[in-house]
């Protein structure tokens, strides 16, 4: 396989890596030619190794008690015993108590956001990240070679290393490096699925692997035979990863905040990926409201770094730079409402981990208040001169656009000019500051995992502090007017977030089984004849055929009469191998040369005809055999195609009904999703 990804890439740690993360060692040169990408150590007895086990012990307790709570319900209603049925219900009881007990120490595991958090001693508010979702192994070895056999009438055991190969990279791809290394391994699988799906799953049957995945928050077991749930879960896996890399940048300098805005828009960008070409997910996690809530939680997240970079980059303290701090607070404050008013819908309420909820409603809270505050420095701290570098009209331009209502009173041109009056309307900034420090205080005293995060508890206490210590500044004995209700701010932002869909085609793969010849022709989307044996003579006239294309060449003539018709070729005949010699890659040259080399007993040909389901695939076949490099051409078709949307979704089940398989039936339909709209660009093979 290509190596697109070196030694110095996979142990590049430029953002903090520590040694939990490490990857394993890599292969030496002449080892095994697979991928060079590998997943951490899965036995490392690591905070995060550790946590993702925690959440494998319980995904397997979870589906076992749900085993358990099927087979009770099942015998439950089909027994007319009274002792019996009380029984039954006593168990139910026992195993509804116990599956309660395990969502609830699952839910403590997903809101642990401490371990992804950065080691800096900098105080910062902590971000939410996601863990991996879980899965089981899967073992291709029988399917596939039953497949080779049957589909492709080849020895299949002579694709043994291509099948471990694969397994080795699915292997690999369930623990990723927390860095740049780990997202190339799961890219570099999901491209790979790709492959899988053309050379072994056809659309009229299913090729009866189970992919099973354990809800990300949940635990609770999925089971699909399509390749598109593995796809999916592969996806979300990605933008997982990228939650968690961006939660472990150190944001106390410009660059780890850079770091991590690109994360998490490419966090966000993954998972509105996945809500726009994936429907009818078998698991909570995939389904549209979560995967749109997620997306909004990124957005507020990457919204909050804007907000970090600029207090960090704002070194002078000049009025229209407080209210831009003022309003840039606010901007973060209303998306963090918008997220928590998407945690409250009822699909999404009992779902979301608390500490979540608490988390949006306390950030939320807690920007609004830096928003009054810094409108209280501006107004209170800050003369208007242009001594100071700034001119009445521009400082008088900002504040006319800084309120979204117009407040009663004098005008607001008045207040500038008036040193009290501005005193009176920070104080009243102040005072709605100190208010929303403490409802978010109030909240985070509610939830118990939040209580634990020292960090937090540490952010909150300084910033109500320093409100309050500057409302006793501005507070004086002879203020017996009651303080003013504070305006609302305008909130702005001078950097809006991008949603950046994962570019697939940055990590480029080469097919694991590509010696089953070009995908154009040897997909499972086709079917062929039994391989026939040609012998041909050459006669007087020749061999009396004519070829076109190359990879694999194409019989695009018989002449009647001649040789290879004598012989048993036809025309639409494609050659995979002479005298034993494979050249399903060959080209047309190669074919010509071996042909005219011919001794005098004459060249033994293999041929075979191909008989599609789809009529059009062989059109496509012998339309791309005119001098096209194959190989070439599916290299080009996966980078181009990957970064854009399908124009056409398939459902996760390609049928709707599917023979077999009770599970699959009750877990519902599912979606199916290939890289972009490679399906409608597959006219190009």
């Amino acid at each position: 396989m290509e190596e697109p990804a070196t030694r110095e890439l996979e142990m590049s740690l430029s953002d903090g890596t520590s040694d939990d993360d490490m990857p394993l060692t890599l292969p030496t040169e002449g080892s095994h030619s697979g991928s060079i990408r590998k997943g951490c150590d899965p036995f490392a007895q690591t905070q995060r190794s550790k946590l993702q086990h925690r959440r494998a012990r319980i995904n397997q307790q979870i589906n076992k008690e749900m085993r358990m709570r099927a087979g009770a319900e099942n015998l439950f209603r089909a027994t007319t015993n009274n002792k019996v049925k009380e029984t039954v219900a006593l168990e139910l009881s026992f195993v509804n108590s116990n599956l309660q007990l395990l969502k609830e120490e699952l839910e403590e595991l997903n809101s642990n956001m401490e371990v992804y958090q950065t080691d800096s001693e900098a105080i910062n508010v902590p971000m939410i990240p996601l863990g991996l979702k879980e899965t089981k192994e899967v073992d291709f070895t029988v399917s596939i070679q039953d497949f080779i056999c049957e589909h492709y009438g080849e020895d299949s055991s002579l694709y043994g290393k291509e099948i471990k190969e694969l397994m080795e990279l699915r292997q690999a791809m369930r623990t990723p490096s927390r860095n740049q290394a780990g997202l190339e391994l799961l890219m570099e699988y999901y491209n790979q699925l790709y492959y899988l799906d053309q050379r072994f799953f056809p659309l009229h049957r299913n090729l009866g692997v189970h992919f099973h995945w354990y809800d990300s928050l949940t635990g609770v077991p999925s089971c699909q035979r399509t390749l598109a749930f593995e796809k999916g879960s592969v996806l979300f896996n990605i933008g997982a990863l990228y939650t968690q890399i961006g939660a472990r940048q150190d944001r106390s300098a410009t660059a780890g905040i850079d770091l991590a805005i690109d994360a998490f828009q490419r966090a966000a960008g993954a998972f509105n990926y996945l809500k726009e070409n994936f429907s009818n997910a078998p698991s909570l996690d995939m389904s549209g409201p979560s995967l749109c809530m997620l997306v909004r939680l990124m957005v507020a997240q990457v919204q909050e770094c804007v907000f970090e970079r600029v207090t960090l980059t704002t070194q002078d303290t000049h009025f229209t730079s407080q209210l831009r701090l003022a309003q840039e607070a606010a901007r973060v404050s209303d998306v963090y409402l918008l997220v928590q008013q998407t945690m409250t819908q009822p699909l999404m309420k009992d779902y979301v981990p608390f500490s979540w909820a608490s988390m949006v409603q306390v950030k939320s809270e807690h920007f609004r208040a830096l928003s009054h505050y810094y409108a209280a420095v501006a107004l209170c701290d800050h003369t208007l001169s242009a001594e100071e570098g700034e001119g009445d009209e521009e400082a008088e331009t900002a504040f006319l656009q800084f309120y979204v209502n117009v407040p009663a009173g004098p005008t607001l041109s008045q207040v500038l000019q008036d040193p009290e009056k501005r005193r009176k309307l920070g104080k009243a900034h102040l005072r709605r500051a100190v208010i929303r420090h403490e409802e978010a205080m109030r909240v985070h005293s509610l939830c118990k995992i939040l209580r634990k995060m020292d960090i937090l508890q540490d952010v909150l206490s300084l910033t109500h502090k320093r409100s309050l210590d500057k409302y006793s500044e501005l507070d004086r004995e002879d203020d017996f007017d009651e303080t003013a209700e504070a305006p609302e701010i305008q909130s702005q932002t001078h950097q809006k977030p991008e949603i950046i869909p994962t570019n697939f085609a940055t990590v480029q793969v080469t097919d694991i089984f590509q010696r089953l010849g070009p995908l154009s022709v040897f997909c499972a989307r086709a079917r062929w004849g039994p391989v026939r044996l040609i012998c041909l003579q050459r006669g007087e006239g020749g061999l009396g055929l004519t070829l076109r294309g190359d990879s694999p060449v194409l019989v695009a003539g018989v002449v009647p009469g001649g040789c290879a018709a004598e012989a048993g070729l036809r025309e639409g005949d494609y050659i995979v191998a002479v005298d034993g010699q494979d050249c399903k890659w060959a080209k047309h040259s190669e074919v010509v040369h071996m042909l005219k080399s011919c001794s005098d007993r004459g060249v033994e040909l293999s041929v075979v005809t191909l008989h599609s389901h789809d009529t059009q695939v062989e059109r496509r076949a012998i339309m791309l055999s005119h001098g096209s490099d194959k190989e070439n051409t599916r290299q080009r078709l996966l980078g181009g195609a990957k970064g854009q949307s399908s124009a056409s979704l398939l459902n996760w089940n390609r049928k709707k009904k599917r023979e077999g398989g009770g599970v699959t039936k009750r877990l519902g339909s599912t979606f199916s999703l290939s890289f972009g709209s490679i399906r409608d660009t597959e006219a190009m093979y």
